[in-house]
């Protein structure tokens, strides 16, 4: 299906999931049951999909980077370029982080919502659980890569394939005939994912009219001074994103903003940035990224440079301190800050990871936890801006890094 028609149908389907939504709540009303039902069967529609773009990433994913690396050479080069990725991922999130935070302190959305806090013991169902050195190890390195590739672990994937790709470049022409069987297998997997986005306007109608049956359109006029706010927080990151690429990159970086719309509609509606993964890849190479730098960027993108979570992480934490009263002195707050900046990496593959990763801060800081029924309606509506920002930020570093590297054609 071409760019152009699916990003419509995609549209196409965002507006009919708000329509059923809101037709079948006005219907429903208050029958819990009655909506419980309708929100399983909409959810059948996002699942299908997401389970197809899961059952698509890890061979995708380990295809691409292995062949990337193997073309990469010495493990030389690859440290190098694994040195200048980590070093855009490390400043983008601490400008995510420190934008969150200050952005919060001006707009002060907890004291104007002005809403009736929970119960102080009311549980908010979210376990936290701070993230720590052992644990982040142990994430991160696999101990079987069938295992990984079976629970889509990103990073462990990624490690592996640095590992496989590397020998393959030591064997030199003895390994030639494996990497090109490989680089045949990526293009398989891209075929493949051509195929599994013709159900994507399906996914997004599924899940726009279960949220909006779910939830109702109300939710979005109590909470929607917070969530303007948000959004309005989002948009500068955006800004200064992509000013940044620019400096770097040169102009042309704002037809990448173009070209990767279908994959930020797709990621912004299903609230999934693995959602935008193979057609973010796809966009990137059309852009005039090598493969070998898209392959091994991208990938790490998606455990190190979460933008747009990491922003929010800092930004719902204050939002839940000032609803309760609670004020945090400076250095409190950079030290929440430094904090975020250690707990947040890893945290792709975690369900609700965000969720998580604020429950565990709220707890070091005596903040209760309770605070995070505030968000857990409007969450959703929330973890839209945040995926599509998360895509946005990994294509912009890929760009760079590629850039860098003398690896990004002109067109």
């Amino acid at each position: 299906m071409k760019s152009k028609k699916l990003t419509a149908l995609i549209l196409v389907g965002m507006l009919l999931g708000i329509l059923v939504g809101y037709l079948f709540r006005q219907h429903a009303g208050d029958d819990a049951a009655a909506i419980k039902s309708f929100v399983d069967g909409m959810s059948i529609l996002t699942d299908i999909f997401l389970r197809l773009i899961k059952m698509i990433i890890a061979p995708l994913v380990i295809s691409t980077l292995v062949v990337g690396i193997a073309k990469m050479g010495d493990a030389k080069s690859v440290g190098r370029i694994g040195g200048k990725t980590m070093g855009w991922f490390i400043g983008a999130s601490l400008v995510s982080l420190t934008l969150g935070l200050i952005m919060v302190n001006i707009l002060k959305p907890g004291v104007a919502l002005n809403l009736p806090l929970p119960d102080l013991h009311a549980d908010s169902g979210i376990k936290a659980s701070a993230l720590s050195l052992k644990d982040f190890v142990t994430h991160a390195i696999p101990k079987s890569v069938f295992e990984a590739m079976a629970n889509n672990e990103i990073l462990q994937i990624v490690i592996f394939s640095v590992f496989f790709g590397s020998a393959m470049a030591a064997l030199g022409d003895r390994a030639k005939a494996l990497i090109d069987v490989i680089d045949v297998v990526a293009h398989v997997m891209l075929k493949v994912t051509s195929y599994v986005m013709n159900f994507a306007p399906l996914a997004v109608f599924g899940a726009i009219a279960a949220t909006v049956a779910k939830e109702g359109l109300s939710i979005l006029g109590t909470y929607g001074k917070f969530m303007a706010q948000f959004y309005f927080s989002i948009g500068i990151l955006w800004v200064l994103l992509i000013a940044v690429g620019v400096l770097i990159v040169g102009p042309r970086l704002l037809h990448l903003m173009g070209m990767i719309k279908e994959p930020l509609l797709l990621s912004f509606t299903t609230a999934s940035s693995e959602a935008a993964y193979p057609k973010t890849l796809e966009q990137l190479e059309r852009f005039g990224v090598s493969n070998k730098i898209a392959s091994f960027v991208l990938p790490m993108g998606y455990s190190f440079n979460l933008d747009g979570s990491m922003m929010y992480c800092t930004f719902a934490v204050i939002f839940i301190a000032q609803a309760y009263g609670i004020d945090l002195t400076l250095a409190q707050e950079i030290s929440m800050l430094l904090i975020l900046m250690l707990t947040s990496k890893g945290m792709a593959g975690v369900p609700r990871a965000s969720l998580v990763v604020i429950a565990a801060t709220l707890a070091q800081f005596n903040i209760p936890e309770a605070g995070l029924l505030l968000l857990l309606g409007i969450d959703h509506f929330l973890d839209m801006g945040r995926s599509a920002t998360n895509v946005v930020g990994n294509s912009i570093a890929t760009a760079v890094v590629a850039k860098w590297e003398g690896e990004l054609k002109r067109h």
